[in-house]
């Protein structure tokens, strides 16, 4: 008898799925698969079965909490969430970066983990609205940072607001890195929350070229509030568990993708 046809095995499988999903909020089918050395036939079969009783939500190549659409997750609560993949994330991202440049950086831990990797850069000079990212920086010879006005957002430790969004007005950087809460073949980056999407719209703007950060588990999730089209983002730099199918048509919307592999899957 197939797996599939085991109630028990799919029984303790689809448990572990919710245990997944209740952990991270989002996650890929693709990840899924990967976590439970599973087909992505089986996942989503038993991703329906859940949706079914309401315990999970389906969204186009991944699943997520029931109402988590809008969810903002807080700060300290994603920083041990794929760590292994955001420090490779951020490692390949620092290369992007050229000494005497102007950048911009957005909040969120994965680029905290790039300020922190971009250290020993040289020379640069730093938007951010992110507290998290200036605190990274900070000390770094040779590094200027400057943060923007505006209210502080407790969640995820970022100035937002008119004042957030004015203090980027007018000023030109070589690339904005974003990090956001889902990036989707359809609408591109987004986060759940209208001010923080608002600093990222801004922060973009004032860039030739938006480059979006993002592990595997954004990839394919979509949030309330769009930030960047996909037609938008110039480099995508994300890990090797991302769905491969969203990957493709950000490629074909014109994103140059790169695909990273965290240290722990090398040893594996």
């Amino acid at each position: 008898m197939t797996e599939e046809g085991r109630p028990a095995f799919a029984a303790e499988r689809r448990e572990r799925i919710l245990d997944l999903v209740r952990a991270r909020v989002t996650i890929s089918l693709r990840g899924l698969a990967k976590e439970l050395g599973a087909s992505e036939v089986t996942i989503r079969r038993d991703v329906r079965v859940l949706e079914a009783d309401g315990l999970v939500d389906r969204r186009r190549g991944g699943v997520a909490l029931p109402g988590r659409i809008g969810h903002e997750q807080s700060y300290s609560g994603r920083g041990d969430q794929c760590a292994a993949e955001k420090a490779a994330i951020a490692s390949r991202a620092a290369r992007l970066v050229r000494p005497g440049e102007a950048i911009a950086i957005g909040p969120g831990t994965t680029t905290a983990a790039f300020a922190r990797a971009l250290r020993s850069c040289g020379e640069l000079t730093v938007v951010t609205n992110s507290l998290g990212v200036a605190d990274a920086l900070a000390g770094a010879p040779g590094v200027e940072v400057l943060v923007t006005g505006g209210t502080l957002h407790g969640t995820i430790r970022a100035l937002v607001g008119p004042a957030a969004e004015s203090g980027v007005a007018g000023l030109r950087v070589t690339r904005a890195f974003l990090s956001g809460n889902g990036v989707s073949a359809d609408r591109g980056l987004s986060t759940p929350n209208p001010a923080v999407a608002g600093v990222d719209r801004a922060l973009s703007a004032c860039a030739e070229e938006t480059v979006v950060l993002a592990d595997h588990t954004k990839i394919g999730t979509d949030t309330m509030v769009p930030t960047v089209a996909p037609e938008e983002i110039a480099h995508l730099v994300t890990d090797s568990g991302a769905d491969p199918e969203q990957v493709v048509t950000l490629e074909e919307s014109g994103a140059l993708v790169h695909v990273v592999v965290a240290d722990r899957e090398r040893r594996e």
